[in-house]
């Protein structure tokens, strides 16, 4: 799985190589230039479903994971899932799997989704006992469907009420927080399962927003909108170097009146979307909440004073964490 430093690496590389080989045609020196300023963006993947759910709302299995196979295979250029997936995550290493619970069981990481990356985990090569779901606590994994299970030898999930957290702080910027002791001493590379929702102080909570659900104490990150709250704990080291990938549930949602479960502002996107990219990401899915508030009629997130300011905070020199400039994205749309 290339960083966006490796990314930055080839394009000089690329460089290079136009420059010596200049016996090339100009079409296919246009090509490879076009190329490599595609590779110096970050990809986001948009992955879409309209028949995702069945006539009584409830999810098709078989759909969620063949879109979660069609999601990968754009993202990684692989169509074999078994492949794809392999360029993702290390082999013999403990992937977790963060999902999120809070809103409750009608918005909430689906059942559906943390199967599917189960599934194809193992078949690339993953033990069981290597994969581990976690959330905040065994309420916030319940109202996903889950069932708490401790056993090393089969997919462990528990929460940090299990695990406990770290006795000492780390501070970066606004950010002083005791993490998950899942986190910092069980997980080697994470994969953030976030659930798309509109959010009532942060406006959209997504990939970074999720990881409000790694700390001891997050009501203390909230002033300001959650800006710089949610980029502070971004950044700092244990989650911005294990925390590498996002497969966003974007499959229902809430528009208004998030983070709970508000039926009446229910909607189904039928959609996930996938990137390393965090900012990029979550700039992707604020997009999308500002199109389904604009058909419904529902004034902007910046009308509403709850703009997701944390988002360009994330962005900027200080924090570096990845682009929110749409020119800067690679969206594939699939």
């Amino acid at each position: 799985m290339n960083s966006r430093r490796e990314f930055i690496k080839t394009t000089a590389t690329g460089a290079l190589i136009l420059g010596s080989q200049t016996s090339l045609g100009l079409a296919a020196i246009l090509d490879q230039k076009a190329q490599h300023a595609e590779a110096a963006k970050s990809k986001v993947v948009v992955a879409r479903d309209p028949a995702l759910h069945g006539p009584a709302g409830q999810l098709d299995d078989k759909r969620v994971i063949d879109l979660l196979d069609r999601a990968i295979a754009a993202y990684t250029g692989r169509d074999h899932p078994v492949e794809a997936w392999k360029r993702i995550v290390p082999i013999g290493k403990v992937i977790g799997l963060k999902t999120n619970g809070l809103g409750g069981k009608g918005i909430s990481t689906h059942l559906a989704l943390v199967l599917a990356i189960a599934e194809r985990l193992q078949q690339a090569g993953v033990k069981p006992g290597e994969i581990l779901v976690w959330d905040r606590n065994a309420r916030d994994l319940e109202a996903c469907g889950l069932t708490i299970n401790t056993d090393p030898s089969r997919i462990r999930c528990f929460g940090s009420d299990v695990s406990g957290f770290e006795d000492q702080p780390i501070s970066w910027g606004s950010a002083s927080v005791k993490f998950s002791k899942i986190l910092t001493r069980e997980c080697d590379m994470v994969i953030g399962l976030p659930i798309l929702k509109d959010h009532n102080l942060s406006g959209v909570t997504f990939s970074m927003k999720n990881m409000y659900g790694v700390v001891q104490r997050p009501f203390e990150l909230h002033a300001g909108g959650c800006n710089p709250g949610v980029a502070d704990l971004n950044r700092i080291p244990v989650v911005r170097d294990k925390v590498r990938f996002t497969i966003g549930d974007a499959m229902s949602s809430v528009y208004e009146g998030g983070p709970g479960f508000h039926p009446e502002h229910l909607w189904q996107p039928n959609a996930l979307i996938v990137g390393e990219d965090r900012v990029a990401v979550d700039h992707t899915a604020w997009q999308i909440i500002e199109r389904k508030r604009a058909e419904v009629g529902v004034p902007t997130l910046e009308a509403a004073g709850r703009s997701p300011l944390y988002i360009a905070t994330a962005a900027d020199a200080e924090h570096n964490l990845g682009f929110n400039d749409p020119k800067r994205i690679n969206l594939m749309e699939v």
